[in-house]
Parts: C-alpha cells; sequence; structure tokens
C-alpha cells in the first residue's frame, strides 16, 4: 500500500461461480450459480463502490471469460479481474481474447494468471504437467502473450510453444497489456511473479506469514529489475458487534459433520499446491483451532479450497485488521463473505466509512443524496452517535 496515510487501498469483491450459501457443506439456504445472481452481485457490488470483481476458475465454476462477457452491459465503472488459465489455452487466441474482452470493458479487464494447484483436476481436462513444469509453461505463455498485446509479430520456438509470426492486429484499450494479477506459494511460483505479473495475490495468512513471503517476492522482482504490487484474498464476517460476529462465524460452519471436514481435508493433502497445503496446515481440519491469528478465523477453509480464512469482527475492528494487512504494503484487498449480496452489503456499509477513502461518494453509488430514509419526509438521516 501506499505509504501515504490518506492512500485508498482497492477494494475488490468475488462472484460466487461454484455457488452460494449461507451454511457451508449443506444445501440448506444455497443459491444456484445463475447468471442472473452473478449480475446482481456484480451490479450491486458496482453500487456500492468496490473497485473490481473477481471471477474465478476450476472446473467447479462457470466459465469466468463467458461470466465476464456477460457483465459489459450491466456495469460501467467496476473492473474484472479474469481468471486466465495459462494450463488449458493458447497464448495467441488468450492474447486476442483479452484484448476484445478490455476493448469491450473500455479498459476495465484485470487478469488473475492460474497455472493450476490440482494435478488431478487439471488431468481432467487433460493437462498433464507435474508442479514446477506447470510454471515453466506459464512463463512461456505469458512472454509470448505479453509482447503480442504489446504489439510485437512473435517468433517463439520455446519447450512448450513454438509460434512463428503470432500478431494480435487489435491492440488492448490499456498499455502494453491489462495488468496481470498472480498466486502462489512455491518457490517456482515465486519466481513467475518476479518475471511476469503487475501484481502478486497472497492468500490471508497470518501478517508475520504472509511479510515473509512480500520480501521474498520483492527479493526476487529485485533480481529481475522490476517492482510487483502486493494484495491479498480473504473473506470477511464483520457486523456491528464483534459478538454477531463470531457467532455467525460458528453459525456458517455449524452443519458440518466431522465426515465432511475429514472428506474435504484429504482431498486437499492429495493436492501438490504448496498454497494450499500451508493454508490446510493453518487448521489442522479442527475446529478448536481455527483463530489463527487475531481476529483470522480458518474455518471457511474446514471445507473450501483456496482462500480459506476471514477476518471476523464488528466493523471497527476488522478495519484494524485490514490496516495491519495494508502496512505489509498490500494495496489490493480481494474479499468475499456468505452469502456474497448480503455480506457485500454489510462490508460497504459498516467498513467502507472506517477505511482512509472518500467514502461517502462511493458507499452512494455516486446519487450523492442522504444515506437512509429520509425521517418523517422532514430532513435525512444523521449519523449516529455510537
Amino acid at each position: 500500500m501506499s505509504q501515504d496515510p490518506h492512500a485508498s487501498p482497492d477494494i475488490f469483491w468475488f462472484l460466487p461461480t461454484s455457488g452460494d450459501t449461507r451454511y457451508l457443506g449443506t444445501s440448506d439456504f444455497g443459491r444456484a450459480p445463475t447468471n442472473a445472481y452473478m449480475r446482481q452481485i456484480a451490479v450491486t457490488a458496482e453500487e456500492l463502490g468496490y473497485d473490481g470483481l473477481l471471477i474465478p476458475t476450476g472446473s467447479s465454476c462457470l466459465d469466468p471469460w463467458v461470466v465476464a462477457s456477460s457483465l459489459v452491459p450491466v456495469t460501467q465503472r467496476i473492473k474484472l479481474l479474469v481468471a486466465l488459465r495459462t494450463s488449458l489455452g493458447a497464448p495467441v487466441s488468450s492474447a486476442r481474447q483479452a484484448a476484445t474482452l478490455d476493448q469491450a470493458l473500455g479498459g476495465r479487464l484485470l487478469l488473475n494468471v492460474v497455472p493450476g494447484g490440482d494435478a488431478t483436476e487439471l488431468e481432467a481436462d487433460g493437462i498433464f504437467l507435474a508442479h514446477d513444469e506447470r510454471y515453466a509453461y506459464a512463463d512461456e505463455f505469458l512472454t509470448i502473450w505479453r509482447r503480442l498485446l504489446a504489439g510485437e509479430a512473435v517468433d517463439f520456438d520455446g519447450k512448450y510453444f513454438k509460434v512463428k509470426q503470432g500478431r494480435n492486429f487489435f491492440p488492448p484499450v490499456q498499455k502494453p497489456h491489462p495488468p496481470l494479477y498472480f498466486g502462489g506459494s512455491s518457490d517456482a511460483a515465486h519466481d513467475l511473479a518476479a518475471r511476469q505479473v503487475d501484481a502478486y495475490l497472497t492468500w490471508g495468512e497470518p501478517p508475520a506469514a504472509v511479510a515473509e513471503k512480500f520480501a521474498d517476492i520483492h527479493r526476487r522482482a529485485a533480481q529481475q529489475g522490476r517492482q510487483v504490487r502486493l494484495g491479498v484474498r480473504l473473506h470477511v464476517i464483520v457486523r456491528e458487534t464483534n459478538e454477531e460476529a463470531w457467532a455467525d462465524a460458528e453459525r456458517l460452519i455449524s452443519k458440518l459433520t466431522d465426515e465432511d471436514i475429514a472428506r474435504a481435508q484429504a482431498g486437499y493433502a492429495r493436492m501438490d499446491s504448496v498454497g494450499q497445503s500451508r493454508m490446510a496446515a493453518l487448521h489442522g481440519g479442527r475446529r478448536d483451532r481455527l483463530e489463527v491469528a487475531p481476529n483470522l478465523w480458518a474455518g471457511v477453509g474446514l471445507v473450501r479450497g483456496g482462500a480459506g480464512t476471514a477476518l471476523v469482527g464488528a466493523a471497527q475492528t476488522v478495519a484494524d485488521r485490514i490496516k495491519e494487512y495494508a502496512d505489509l504494503g498490500i494495496d489490493t484487498f480481494v474479499l468475499s463473505g456468505y452469502p456474497h449480496l448480503e455480506e457485500a452489503y454489510r462490508f460497504a456499509e459498516l467498513v467502507f466509512p472506517l477505511l482512509p477513502l472518500s467514502v461517502r461518494d462511493r458507499l452512494a453509488g455516486g446519487v450523492g443524496g442522504p444515506l437512509g430514509e429520509t425521517v418523517a419526509n422532514l430532513y435525512s438521516p444523521r449519523a449516529s452517535q455510537s
């Protein structure tokens, strides 16, 4: 994050393209990831003032590029951070897709590079690459991709790709290309981040562990003569009081059985993802060791792959924890919460006013009127004194 104490971090929200719920591990109160629901969350996030939306990828997710395209006509300002699955595509056609979507969005496209962290899932898609090979493959992919979008005619003869006079005739709005985001915890991942991407995202580990990862990223990027921005991916459970927030955290996992947790953890254990193993190690599959740092709760990770930690607490508590992460150099927070529509409102209404940004304009969606219902048709609502 900028050292300017008045600087505003970018706050992104998340599209739950594999489904949404009030209770993890059960279909009770579940919501299907229909396109109508994705559009509803996207429009709401834009109106509330979020800066961007992460659209994820995976075998259990809707296709991120089709979802992103469907949001073009219903959004005007919010940026879309769309998963770029390097293991599944070709760089020339992918560059063309990115340029086209960036044009359609008027320069609002961001790309989240995902080489893949689950060998079994990749094999089901016909991809048989070992862990470090996936990053070497992504390195060649991004080298070609970046050169194409910079306007070069590309000749490339590598281990994984061979291109002769590759061209992209319709450039993106953003120059030289839409910014590349990326997250990974292995040495191979950190090397890729240092060489290729604009911003490095980590899942929400305790601040001390995050600081160590960032120091390594900075060191490797400096060796390449580059600088990389920093971000974090977290869930949030924010309420008016700490007691309410912790009660809702427990409620979120209240329908999980021990069998549910054991099956999920066994699935994560077979993955070769270093980041996933670090997430699982935070709680060890146990319900009695879920607060892994002050107000950092690992309950989501009991049965959810990927980002598995949440900031839990009252608004000021969560804002204070966000500042602790921001002080590590983070300028982008990619957040989510269950259900994603309601939690987007809660976070914006409760926490935005406590962050170092001009939140009133953002929270009002640019309308400029009073926040809240006019009292007795006589005057605008006042701010609470509590």
